[in-house]
């Protein structure tokens, strides 16, 4: 079977439950290659907010976050989307947000000293708690995850000489500093990047991982006790100012993806994807990684999706290869059992759809 047809039979198979299939003719508002395939099905948000912060629940609920302390809700498969912003929240740059169903979710603020903020709703955006401001000027926070509806971390470039931790036990209402001595140290110029909510990510009720770029090598931490102590590895993407891994996926506790690149409009990334098999211990250049910048990860099913933007790219065997279906520019995927959504600059926001041809 060509590489096109089979990646759009696995999307679609793995996405049924709530993905949108359609046959030629094209669908009008959605963006897909020429020849047919997978292709993204605008969602029209009526923002102009960059939305970088992106949680699919469904393949009818999704909750975007973006610049000018923008938050928008959907619960009718991007139909229509009602803003539910924190109030005040116009100066503040939401970068990431976890959502449990389509009345909670927990969102966060990067920026220096106090800029970096996690609120928390209940209500589907009716009210919201302002569960952490950070009073450190040395840390910068930059994404949030969720081991289940209660239990999360959030993380910060270094303080110090290493990753700063954050855990909430109560479902974003009250957050703590972990202890730094389970962190090894961080590189001269060590960072993580703000750019899709997925530099920190986790999988089942305590592995998470923390991806880096912007010293000396790219690398990915890796904690099994919910942040208590990690382990580093460096993989073979290139790291600087503008590189380094940007985000990562973990289809199950042992195999996962990164992806990166130099974010700099026209610069090269030769090598923008990795694997791993061992719960990122070790990691491996991707025999055919996408040939541009990929700032956004998601899994659905066997299959797994990259976005950046320049286009989006998608891989049937862990990550190894990659095939470009798309052209339009997204900052961020998240993939449920329903099917995929991504967002981006320009208040864009699409699902993912099938277009099955011949």
């Amino acid at each position: 079977m060509r590489p096109m047809r089979a990646l759009v039979r696995t999307l679609a198979v793995a996405g049924a439950c709530g993905a949108v299939i359609a046959t030629s003719p094209a669908v009008p508002g959605t963006a897909r290659a020429a020849t047919g395939g997978p292709g993204w099905r605008l969602t029209p948000t009526g923002s102009d907010a960059r939305f970088r912060g992106l949680a699919a629940v469904s393949g009818t609920v999704a909750w975007l976050a973006g610049s000018g302390g923008t938050v928008l809700r959907t619960t009718d498969a991007g139909r229509t989307w009602q803003d539910v912003a924190p109030p005040g929240a116009a100066g503040l740059e939401f970068r990431d947000i976890e959502a449990f169903d389509a009345r909670r979710a927990v969102v966060l603020a990067i920026g220096e000293g106090d800029a970096s903020r996690v609120y928390a709703t209940s209500d589907g955006g009716k009210s919201w708690t302002l569960g952490f401001k950070n009073d450190d000027p040395r840390a910068f926070y930059d994404c949030v995850t969720f081991f289940d509806s209660r239990h999360g971390l959030a993380m910060s470039d270094p303080v110090g000489g290493r990753f700063r931790i954050i855990s909430t036990s109560d479902a974003g209402r009250t957050w703590r500093v972990l202890p730094a001595e389970g962190m090894p140290p961080a590189l001269e110029g060590e960072a993580g990047f703000a750019a899709s909510g997925q530099c920190l990510v986790s999988h089942g009720s305590r592995d998470v991982w923390l991806a880096t770029g912007g010293g000396s090598r790219s690398r990915v931490f890796h904690s099994r006790d919910r942040g208590l102590t990690w382990t580093v590895a460096d993989t073979p993407l290139p790291s600087s100012p503008s590189q380094g891994v940007f985000a990562v996926a973990f289809r199950d506790a042992r195999h996962g993806v990164a992806v990166g690149g130099d974010y700099r409009p026209g610069e090269p990334s030769p090598t923008a994807a990795a694997t791993t098999s061992d719960g990122g211990r070790t990691w491996r250049a991707a025999r055919r990684p996408p040939t541009e910048y990929r700032s956004g990860l998601g899994h659905l099913g066997p299959a797994a999706l990259a976005v950046g933007p320049t286009g989006s790219d998608g891989s049937l065997d862990g990550g190894r290869t990659w095939t470009r279906f798309d052209t339009g520019s997204f900052d961020t995927v998240d993939c449920v059992a329903g099917g995929c959504w991504a967002a981006g600059e320009k208040g864009r926001a699409a699902r993912l759809t099938f277009i099955l041809t011949g």
